[in-house]
């Protein structure tokens, strides 16, 4: 019997437009909705990823952080 969806944490989290526009896009296409789909990518998140690719995608991001909050 598949585990029931408990939505039991509330998290009040902050985006890049680019990131939320990615996450409804994504949501839509999926056909699910934006918690569903956040919780479908972080309970598959090993999955979901290239284990090559992340770290070099995280450094990228990292060295451009500072530049992006400005």
């Amino acid at each position: 019997m598949p585990k029931r969806l408990r939505l039991t944490r509330r998290l009040n989290v902050a985006l890049s437009e680019d990131a939320y526009r990615r996450l409804r896009k994504f949501a839509e296409e999926a056909g699910l909705t934006q918690d569903e789909a956040l919780c479908f990518l972080f309970e598959n998140f090993g999955s979901v990823t290239d284990d090559d690719a992340l770290p070099h995608r995280l450094r990228l991001f990292q060295a451009e952080l500072e530049a992006r909050k400005r």
